[in-house]
C-alpha cells in the first residue's frame, strides 16, 4: 500500500466530513481570483450593512446579522448586543476592494474581497483562503435594509456564479423580528474598524 496515497485519502475524508459538520466550502484546488470593485470608496462603504444571503460560515449563527463599519478614529461601541470588533486595513492603495479583516489580535486578516457595491443599496463580498491542496470560501450578499429585490439578488447570484462560486449553497438570512425595539436578537452585530495602509 502506498502510504502517501492513504493519508491524502484520510486528509480528504476528514476535510470532507469537516466541511459537512459544519456547512464550509470546501473545494480543491486554489481560491479562484474574482473581480472586484473598480475605484473602490471605503468612505462611501461606511454604515450599516445587513446580511441577506450568504455561504455557511461556522462561525456566524442566528439571525439579524449586520455589520457596521466606521473609521477608526469615529469608532464607539454600545456594547448592548452580542458584538465582535474588527479591524479592516486596505492591503494595496491600488486595489482598495481588497481588504484584510482580523477580529483577534495576533491573528492573521482574513480577505474581504468586495465584488460589487453601489453604497446605496447592496454590497456583494467574497473571501477566500488556501489550505494546502483546498480553499475555503464565503460569500455575503448585504444591503443597506433588512430585504432585496430579486432582480438584483439574482444580478449578484449571477456575478458569484460567475467567478466560480456555487451559487446553490447560498442560505438566506433571518432579516425578520430584527428591531432596536425587539430583545431576543441571538445573532451577531459585527462592528469593523476600516483603515486605509
Amino acid at each position: 500500500m502506498n502510504h502517501s496515497n492513504f493519508h491524502v485519502k484520510v486528509l480528504l475524508a476528514l476535510l470532507t466530513a469537516a466541511a459537512a459538520a459544519h456547512a464550509q466550502s470546501f473545494h480543491p484546488g486554489r481560491c479562484p481570483q474574482p473581480s472586484v470593485q473598480e475605484d473602490f470608496d471605503v468612505t462611501k462603504y461606511m454604515g450599516t450593512w445587513y446580511e441577506i444571503e450568504k455561504l455557511p460560515a461556522v462561525f456566524e449563527r442566528g439571525k439579524c446579522n449586520q455589520a457596521t463599519y466606521s473609521l477608526l478614529k469615529n469608532y464607539m461601541s454600545n456594547g448592548k448586543r452580542n458584538t465582535i470588533q474588527g479591524v479592516a486595513k486596505v492591503k494595496d492603495s491600488s486595489k482598495p476592494a481588497i481588504l484584510g479583516v482580523s477580529f483577534f489580535k495576533g491573528v492573521a486578516d482574513g480577505p474581504y474581497w468586495v465584488l460589487s457595491t453601489d453604497y446605496r443599496s447592496y454590497s456583494l463580498v467574497y473571501s477566500c483562503t488556501d489550505y494546502f491542496l483546498f480553499h475555503v470560501d464565503f460569500a455575503w450578499i448585504l444591503a443597506r435594509t433588512r430585504v432585496l429585490t430579486e432582480d438584483v439578488m439574482s444580478r449578484l447570484r449571477d456575478t458569484l456564479s460567475s467567478a466560480g462560486v456555487d451559487v446553490n449553497r447560498l442560505a438566506a438570512s433571518n432579516q425578520t423580528g430584527c428591531d432596536r425595539n425587539d430583545r431576543p436578537i441571538i445573532g451577531g452585530f459585527m462592528n469593523t474598524l476600516l483603515t486605509a495602509t
